[in-house]
C-alpha cells in the first residue's frame, strides 16, 4: 500500500533568502482553495514551524534523517499523504548544506526541488546560480526556479532571460516589506508576536497566484511505513510542561511521544501561573526568557512551588532556555540581569554572537537521544557535568549535561521520539 499527494520541497543557495516566507504563503494560497495542506520542515527550527502552522492551519513537524530517522521521516509524510491535498517541505539552510542535507532528504523521497533565489542586487548571475543548483547533484528531482525579491517587471525580464531553456521558471515575488518576515537572534520572531501576521500570509498568498506555484505539483508517491508505539512506561504519570512566549520551543513530536508513552500533560505558564499544577514531573523547554527577565524574577510563588518539587524528588527536565531559568541568574544582550530560579548553581548571558550549533546525541545513564543546540549564551557555574553530548559532525564532545538530584538540564533540544524509552526516564520519579 502507498498514498499519493502532491509535493514539493521548497530551498535555496543558503539561510536567509526567504524560504519560510514564500513556503507559508503558498501554504495559505491552497488552503484558501479548500485544500488540506501539509507542511513540514526540515532540520531543528521551532520557529518557522509556528509561522507555517499559522499558515497551513495544520501541526509541523520535523523531517530529518539524522534526528528523525528515515523511518519516522517515512512515516510522517505517508500519513500525511493519506489525507492532505498537498505536502510542502521548507528545507534548512542551502540545498546541499549539512549531512544529511536537504536534497538528501527529497532525492530519497522523490520529492521535487523548487529553488528559492534571492535575487536582490543580482542580475544575469541568476541563471548561473539557478543553473548550479539543478546540475550540482545529477538525478535529483528538480521542479525548477522562483526569483525573490525582485525590483520590478524590468529587473524579473532580465532574470529569466538569464536561465537556460530547459530550467522551468516559476516566476517572481517582489522586494516587499508587507511580506518579509520579521527576525530576531534566533531566527524569525514568534508567530504569536507578530501581530499583523494573518495580514502578511494572506499578502504573500495573493503574489503566489500571479506565479507558477499557483498550480499543484506533480504527484509523489509514498509507501505505507506505520510508525511504532512505544512502551506506556509514563501510565499514569501527570507531566507539567512550561509552554507560553518564554517557553515555547517545543516538537510537537516530543508531546506526542510522552502522551504515547502514557502521560497525561498539564500546561503551565511561568509568566502568568502563581502555582504548579498538581504533576509527578516538570518540562522546561527553550524559548526567549531573556525577553522575559523581570516577569519571570517576579513570579516568586512559582519559583517557590517548583523548589518544592525539586526537594520532593521529584523529575525536572530543562532544555536551553529552561536550562538558562534553572540557574541563579540571567542577563540580556543589554547586561540587564535578573535572578531565575536558582536550582541550579550559576549564571548565564546572552553574547552578540552564536555560542553553540549543530546536532548532537548524548548517552545519558537513561540511554542515548538525539538532538540539537543553537543559543547565544555563556554559562557559567561550578557544577561537573554528569556527562557531555557528541556532536554528529566530527563526533567532538558537545554540550554539557547537568544533573542535581532529579533535575536533568542541558543546552541540547532533544528528540524525545529518538528513544522514547530513554526519554521517559528522564521524568520517571
Amino acid at each position: 500500500m502507498s498514498a499519493t499527494c502532491p509535493a514539493l520541497l521548497l530551498s535555496a543557495p543558503a539561510s536567509g533568502q526567504g524560504k519560510t516566507t514564500v513556503t507559508a504563503g503558498l501554504a495559505r494560497y491552497h488552503r484558501n482553495r479548500g485544500r488540506i495542506v501539509r507542511v513540514f520542515k526540515t532540520g531543528p527550527d521551532f520557529l518557522d514551524p509556528m509561522i507555517l502552522e499559522r499558515a497551513s492551519g495544520q501541526p509541523v513537524y520535523q523531517l530529518d534523517l539524522w534526528m528523525v530517522g528515515e523511518r519516522d521521516c517515512k512515516a510522517l509524510l505517508y500519513q500525511a499523504a493519506q489525507t492532505a491535498g498537498l505536502i510542502l517541505i521548507e528545507g534548512v539552510m542551502g540545498l546541499f548544506d549539512g549531512t544529511p542535507s536537504s536534497a538528501d532528504l527529497a532525492g530519497l523521497f522523490g520529492v521535487p526541488v523548487l529553488a528559492l533565489i534571492n535575487a536582490h542586487a543580482m542580475a544575469q548571475t541568476f541563471g548561473a546560480v539557478a543553473y548550479g543548483l539543478a546540475h550540482y547533484r545529477p538525478g535529483l528531482p528538480f521542479a525548477g526556479v522562483l526569483a525573490n525579491r525582485v525590483a520590478g517587471p524590468g529587473h524579473a525580464e532580465l532574470l529569466a532571460e538569464s536561465l537556460p531553456p530547459d530550467l522551468p521558471y516559476f516566476g517572481w515575488l517582489p522586494r516587499d516589506g508587507e511580506i518579509t518576515l520579521p527576525d530576531r537572534h534566533l531566527g524569525l520572531v514568534q508567530a504569536a508576536e507578530i501581530g499583523d501576521l494573518e495580514m502578511r500570509l494572506e499578502s504573500t498568498a495573493a503574489l503566489i497566484a500571479n506565479t507558477g506555484l499557483a498550480e499543484l505539483p506533480p504527484p509523489v508517491n509514498f509507501p505505507e511505513v506505520s510508525m511504532e508505539p512505544p512502551p506506556p512506561l509514563l501510565q499514569g504519570a501527570r507531566i507539567g510542561v512550561a509552554r507560553d512566549m518564554a517557553f515555547a520551543f517545543l516538537y510537537p513530536a516530543n508531546l506526542d511521544t510522552l502522551r504515547a508513552l502514557g502521560a497525561e500533560l498539564a500546561f503551565f505558564s511561568p509568566l502568568a501561573d502563581a502555582e504548579l499544577p498538581a504533576v509527578d514531573a516538570v518540562y522546561l523547554p527553550g524559548g526567549y526568557p531573556e525577553l522575559h527577565l523581570d516577569t519571570l524574577a517576579a513570579n516568586e510563588s512559582l519559583r517557590a512551588a517548583l523548589h518544592r518539587h525539586h526537594q520532593a524528588g521529584k523529575p525536572i527536565y530543562a532544555e536551553c532556555g529552561g536550562l538558562l531559568y534553572t540557574l541563579e541568574s540571567l542577563a540580556d544582550k543589554e547586561g540587564h540581569r535578573a535572578s531565575m530560579l536558582g536550582l541550579l548553581p550559576g549564571h548565564a548571558a546572552l553574547q552578540s554572537k552564536l555560542a553553540g550549533l549543530g546536532m548532537q546525541s548524548v548517552a545519558l545513564p537513561d540511554g542515548e537521544l538525539r538532538g540539537h543546540t543553537f543559543h547565544h549564551s555563556r554559562l557559567e557555574t561550578p557544577l561537573t557535568p554528569l556527562t557531555h553530548g557528541r556532536r554528529q559532525r566530527d563526533g567532538q564532545p558537545g554540550e554539557a549535561v547537568y544533573r542535581v538530584g532529579r533535575l536533568t538540564a542541558s543546552y541540547l533540544h532533544l528528540y524525545f521520539a529518538s528513544n522514547p524509552a530513554a526519554a521517559a526516564r528522564l521524568f520517571l520519579a
